[in-house]
C-alpha cells in the first residue's frame, strides 16, 4: 500500500483492499449475512441456520464471530474454544488456525459444534492447500508452504480483482527476493487488530512483528483465510519485475517497477480523497 508515509518503496492499498475494510467494519452484518437464512428443526423447537458461508479473505476473528451467531452462543465463546478444538494444524502454525479456517460453505444442524465447525474448516485447508503442488510451489520459490499461505493471505486482502492476484503475488516474491520491506498497510493493520484506510508514521513505529514497513521479511502469520486463487497465485506468480502497485480507480490498476512512475499514479488514487468525494469500491 502506498501514499501516507514517503518511504520509497510503498505500495498502495488496491480496490479489492478497500472494499474488504468496508466489510470489516461491518462485522455484525456481514456475519449475519453468510448464514443462510433457512432454518431446520433442533431438539426442543429450537432453530439453527442452515449452512455458513465464510468468505474469502476473512480474519480468524470474524469467523470466531459469525459461528457465535450462528450457532446463538455468547460472543467470544468461539475464540475460548479454538485452542481446545483439537484442530490438527500443522507445526509451524503453533496453533494458531489464522489462515487455515478454508473459505467454504459449510452445513449446520442441531448436532453442530463449534469443535466439529472449526475441524472441518481446518481439514478442508489441509486438502486444498497442502497438496504436493503447494510444496513444489513453496521449493520453487525458496518459500516453505506456510509462508506461501502467509503470502497467499497478503494477495487475498490485496488484490483488486482476481486477475490481479498473480500480479500482486509477483510484487510480494519480487521484493522478498530483493531484501525490500513489503510495506502493507494489511499487514500493519493485521497487527493493529483494525481495519482502516488511514496510517500515519506513528502507527509504523508500534512494536508490531505485523509493520512490514519497519521489518523486511513475511509476518509471524497469515493475515487471513485466503482462498483457491489467492493460493494459486501465492504458488504460480505472474511472470514481471513489478515492485509496486495502486489501483486508481475500477478497472485501472498499475503495476510497474519504476519507483517514479508509481509516485505519479498514487496522487491520482488520493484524489477522491482529498476532494473529500467518496472512493470508488
Amino acid at each position: 500500500m502506498l501514499n501516507e508515509i514517503p518511504h520509497k518503496g510503498m505500495i498502495r492499498l488496491t480496490r479489492r483492499g478497500r472494499a474488504s475494510l468496508i466489510a470489516m467494519g461491518a462485522l455484525v452484518a456481514a456475519a449475519a449475512a453468510v448464514v443462510v437464512p433457512l432454518l431446520v428443526p433442533g431438539d426442543g423447537g429450537t432453530k439453527v441456520p442452515q449452512a455458513l458461508t465464510v468468505p474469502e479473505g476473512w480474519r480468524a476473528s470474524q469467523v470466531y464471530e459469525a459461528l457465535d451467531k450462528a450457532l446463538g452462543v455468547p460472543a467470544g465463546t468461539t475464540k475460548k474454544a479454538a485452542p481446545g478444538a483439537g484442530l490438527k494444524l500443522p507445526t509451524a502454525a503453533e496453533g494458531n488456525p489464522e489462515g487455515y479456517l478454508f473459505p467454504e460453505t459449510y452445513p449446520l444442524n442441531d448436532k453442530s459444534t463449534l469443535a466439529g465447525l472449526l475441524s472441518s474448516m481446518v481439514n478442508t485447508a489441509d486438502k486444498k492447500l497442502n497438496g504436493s503442488q503447494v510444496t513444489s510451489g513453496a521449493d520453487r520459490d525458496a518459500v516453505n508452504p506456510y509462508q506461501t499461505l502467509t503470502i497467499a493471505s497478503i494477495v487475498e486482502a490485496e488484490a483488486a480483482t482476481k486477475r490481479d492476484m498473480g500480479k500482486v503475488a509477483r510484487v510480494i516474491h519480487n521484493r522478498l527476493d530483493r531484501s525490500v520491506p513489503l510495506q502493507m498497510a494489511s499487514t500493519l493493520n493485521y497487527g493493529l487488530n483494525r481495519s482502516t484506510l488511514n496510517r500515519t508514521t506513528k502507527d509504523t513505529r508500534a512494536e508490531n512483528p505485523y509493520d512490514t514497513y519497519a521489518r523486511t521479511g513475511l509476518p509471524p502469520t497469515p493475515i487471513a483465510n485466503p482462498g483457491a486463487e489467492a493460493m494459486k497465485a501465492a504458488i504460480s506468480p505472474s511472470q514481471g519485475d513489478w515492485l509496486y502497485f495502486v489501483t486508481v480507480k475500477p478497472g485501472d490498476d498499475r503495476f510497474t517497477a519504476d519507483f517514479d512512475e508509481q509516485q505519479k499514479n498514487v496522487p491520482e488514487f488520493n484524489k477522491p480523497r482529498t476532494s473529500g468525494k467518496p472512493s470508488s469500491a
